[in-house]
């Protein structure tokens, strides 16, 4: 559990260091048993201690009488909830993820780095009001066949089978994202067709089990 905990501490920190977020933005959560542990409101990440992180059952309760958790914890609720494969989450308002994402669209197959989010291309959930469950559908449907997504008018978010791979996952989203705003600057980039795609999402997933 304490691991868990300075794991949480670690990446949180890190989404400051490698300015994925600054000071108290985005949050970081890690399943555990019947729910998971997430990031607290409103406190900046260079200040964390073990006892600041919160657990939330996957019921949705909590005990308020220490810290509250995240404001957005709907939605690591929710995907925690409906996604079997997603053990660790990371939200992040990443500046090129988020400018991206005020324009409420995603991320076409422009390279073909696009596919380790697990699909074609990458979704921008449309918007809602931070911390609502109508925001945490918004997402889950971006995420359908993916474990990664924009968040309109807000940054993105990326799942995966453990911490570092999670965040991982969220670095290459913000790398992404700079890489498209750039090929953007030189006019319409080409786009990789589905076939090929296809072809490059069967070798990624064989990469991954090599």
């Amino acid at each position: 559990m304490n691991k868990i905990k300075s794991d949480i501490i670690k990446y949180a920190k890190m989404l400051n260091n490698k300015k994925l977020s600054a000071l108290r933005s985005g949050n970081i959560s890690i399943r555990y048993k019947n729910g998971f542990f997430i990031t607290p409101s409103g406190k900046k990440y260079s200040s964390l201690k073990n006892s600041d992180i919160v657990f939330v059952n996957l019921d949705g309760t909590f005990n308020n009488k220490k810290n509250s958790p995240s404001s957005e914890w709907k939605f690591h609720q929710d995907i925690y909830t409906n996604r079997e494969n997603a053990n660790a989450i990371v939200h992040a308002h990443s500046t090129n993820a988020t400018a991206v994402s005020t324009h409420k669209k995603g991320i076409p197959a422009f390279h073909y780095m696009v596919a380790m989010v697990g699909g074609s291309d990458i979704k921008c959930a449309k918007y809602a009001t931070f911390g609502t469950r109508t925001l945490s559908k918004n997402i889950l449907l971006a995420l359908k066949n993916r474990k990664a997504c924009l968040i309109s008018n807000h940054g993105q978010i990326a799942f995966d089978e453990d911490i570092s791979k999670a965040f991982e996952l969220a670095e290459e989203v913000e790398n992404i994202s700079l890489q498209y705003i750039t090929s953007l600057k030189l006019g319409k980039p080409k786009i990789l067709s589905l076939k090929e795609m296809k072809k490059v999402l069967s070798k990624a997933k064989n990469y991954k089990k090599g």
